[in-house]
């Protein structure tokens, strides 16, 4: 049957003007931090964050100074949850090999992954000061083995972020500067006099972050383009209607555009969801960025069978997926594009952005078609080498380079495997030059 949608969002609209203006004014800063530096840099965190210190750059007593007020709970904890991102990206790094094989006599071929020089991880403030992704972003680059990870996070009306400041420092942020917005990017991205260039930037931020990178990618690496925060559950009659609504409105809480969506083959499970809801948002502190986010994208479908559910999900593609069945390790098999999947009751997407060691940076709107999120492996470049150390060797090779180069009009790639068949086999030249 196809899915019968309770509760469906509204067309998706495209505010161009709006979309146009975030344009605009990306563009108009990073044309200025590229022609004036530090002096457009500041220009900008005194317009945008009312933030001009001496320094941006936080000293190493600065840094001392605010971790030493961080409640010890709070930097326990912080601790504890870096061990954690730090284990799993071990465990990826080392799934990872380099290798060396002789293909054929003579012909060797090799894998390397060399890790980038440097790295800028952005970690936003503003309402939600997202001290995790100083776990995702910093304690990930480090693991790879970036020797240089510059760091930026802004001030919060004025105030240090401690928390975070904390949390980039245990992390192994090399650089910590308090600076945000446009004007933090752009400067990581091209350097200015007092900040260093990177090779690729990675956390999430505002539209205006968010664009940053997107007109910065190609001069520097980027983790993903993110867009909103999506939670799609899938759930049968077994689920705990309570729970499921509490999961989809911990995502909504990220913004009013935040997607929440329940695919279930119950259809009772749905008319509850749709009610404990609603009850829940009374008095949910959060509810001016939930209750948007529910109303304008929540959505709730109800389909005949689970492989109905899990084929529907797949189909959106989301950042998240929660499985709340009571067989939940069968979407493993059964779907394929998710950016992580949190599999049963006692598993859920706030771990995942908050304690449990996976990043928490994922692909958004569609692309878990095509990528993966933030991990190890995004801060490593695999790079390839080859050695021909036998004469036959390189004859054969020279003679099929000619042949395959020729049949592309390629003469010059031709002429590099000739001239080694004539040098090592006395193949004829007829195209080299009279007396050589």
């Amino acid at each position: 049957m196809a899915a019968r949608y309770l509760k469906s969002a509204p067309p998706a609209t495209h505010d161009d003007a709006r979309s146009q203006g975030v344009r605009e004014t990306v563009a108009g800063v990073i044309a200025d931090v590229r022609a004036r530096g530090d002096v457009a840099v500041r220009e900008y965190s005194e317009k945008f964050d009312n933030w001009s210190p001496e320094s941006f750059r936080l000293s190493d007593e600065d840094v001392e100074r605010i971790v030493a007020g961080v409640p010890a709970q709070v930097i326990a904890d912080i601790r504890t949850v870096q061990a954690r991102v730090r284990d799993f990206a071990q465990r990826q790094k080392e799934s990872l090999h380099d290798f060396e094989a002789e293909v054929s006599p003579g012909v060797f071929l090799g894998q390397k992954n060399i890790p980038v020089a440097a790295a800028g991880a952005y970690v936003p403030g503003g309402r939600y000061p997202l001290v995790a992704s100083a776990h995702m972003t910093v304690v990930t680059a480090k693991v790879a083995g970036v020797d240089r990870v510059a760091s930026c996070t802004p001030p919060i009306h004025g105030e240090i972020p401690a928390a975070t400041i904390a949390a980039l420092h245990l992390a192994g942020a090399d650089e910590i500067y308090l600076l945000g917005g446009t004007q933090a990017v752009a400067a990581m991205a091209l350097g200015t006099e007092t900040i260093g260039k990177v090779d690729l930037l990675a956390g999430p931020g505002n539209a205006y972050v968010a664009e940053a990178k997107r007109q910065l990618f190609g001069e520097v690496g980027i983790d993903l383009f993110a867009g909103p925060t999506e939670i799609l559950i899938v759930a049968d009659g077994e689920a705990d209607p309570f729970v499921v609504a509490v999961d989809l409105l911990s995502q909504a809480e990220h913004g009013p555009d935040s997607p929440a969506i329940l695919i279930t083959d119950s259809e009772p499970l749905a008319r509850r969801v749709l009610e404990l809801v609603d009850e829940i948002l009374v008095d949910m502190p959060t509810r001016d960025y939930a209750g948007p986010a529910w109303r304008d994208h929540g959505e709730v479908a109800v389909v005949a069978d689970l492989a109905e559910a899990y084929a529907l999900a797949d189909s959106y593609a989301a950042e998240h997926v929660q499985v709340l069945t009571s067989s939940p390790r069968d979407a493993l098999t059964g779907m394929r594009n998710y950016g992580a999947l949190f599999l049963g009751e006692g598993t859920c997407v706030s771990y995942g952005d908050k304690v449990i060691g996976t990043n928490h940076t994922l692909p958004t709107r569609g692309a878990a078609r095509y990528t993966g999120g933030l991990w190890v492996g995004k801060y490593l470049k695999t790079v390839t080498y080859q050695e021909v150390t036998s004469r036959e060797a390189s004859v054969e090779l020279g003679r099929l380079c000619g042949r395959a180069a020729r049949v592309e009009l390629f003469e010059g790639h031709a002429r590099s495997g000739d001239v080694r068949a004539h040098k090592y086999a006395g193949d004829p030249l007829p195209w080299a030059p009279p007396g050589l």
